[in-house]
């Protein structure tokens, strides 16, 4: 019996240590075949990005909470001037030649800190107070201040194309509102510009074909509904709630629920 017992342990070990995969190096793609299916051809002109390499792709991430408006500054540097400059290094210009008390006290870098770094590296820059329409007719990149969820912070504006505005945000990527969204976000109408001076850009900022291929506010609404039932389900709910707060509520009226619905499912 005892030997069994040892025989049968001694086995299972042997099939655990046989089926241990060893982790596999990063960047590797790992196709399964199996081998009763005949011969396979394998590709290898095709490389898979990941995708925060393309939401990030020509962006300085931002490395702090309060750091935006350096990484924004890092990557029109980087970027669009082909400045080979990170953003600790901006930091540190922006604290030697901006003013550094102030920077300190409010945790966060003004466009006067980025025209004094700039300008000792060399380059015109200047804040400017704009419309929407002078940011159709821009030429450069320009770093915006918007308030966005609560909060200030700066972002590069690459371009506006068919009504719609594309920024390098050094916190989620490279995104895109209507003109009528960035025009409610847009802090005080300024923007601030870093100019080239004699020398080409590098222009890695110039909007490409894969930029302009983003799915709208609508169609993603629509395809939630369509393909997850509990969106739907939880949409209805939320319908049916507010109808009945709607039958308790005297004050209110049938049109002012549907103007309700229709602006949070918008």
């Amino acid at each position: 019996m005892l030997l069994v017992l040892a025989g049968s342990i001694l086995t299972f070990a042997m099939v655990q240590e046989a089926t241990v995969v060893e982790p596999h190096q990063r960047g590797s793609i790992i196709i399964e075949h199996d081998i009763d299916s005949g011969p396979v051809e394998f590709r290898t002109d095709i490389r898979v990005e990941p995708l925060v390499e393309q939401k990030f792709r020509n962006i300085v991430r931002q490395a702090y909470d309060y750091s935006c408006g350096s990484a924004a500054l890092t990557t029109v540097l980087k970027f669009y001037l082909g400045r080979n400059l990170d953003e600790r290094q901006v930091m540190e210009g922006l604290l030697h030649y901006g003013e550094s008390e102030r920077i300190v006290e409010r945790r966060a870098f003004s466009m006067l800190d980025m025209k004094r770094l700039v300008t000792a590296l060399g380059y015109p820059a200047g804040g400017f107070r704009a419309s929407i329409e002078d940011l159709k007719e821009l030429d450069h990149p320009a770093i915006v201040p918007i308030q966005h969820a609560g909060f200030k912070h700066f972002v590069v504006l690459r371009a506006i194309r068919d009504d719609r505005v594309f920024l390098a945000d050094p916190s989620v990527g490279n995104i895109s509102f209507t003109v009528n969204q960035f025009a409610d976000k847009w802090d005080d109408n300024v923007l601030f510009i870093v100019f080239p001076g004699s020398e080409k850009p590098f222009d890695a900022l110039e909007l490409k074909e894969e930029d302009l291929r983003y799915v709208d506010d609508q169609t993603m609404t629509l395809l939630a509904l369509q393909r997850i039932p509990e969106f739907h389900e939880a949409t209805e709910r939320r319908i049916q709630n507010l109808l009945e707060r709607q039958k308790n509520n005297p004050d209110g009226s049938v049109e002012n629920t549907r103007k309700q619905l229709f602006y949070r499912r918008n």
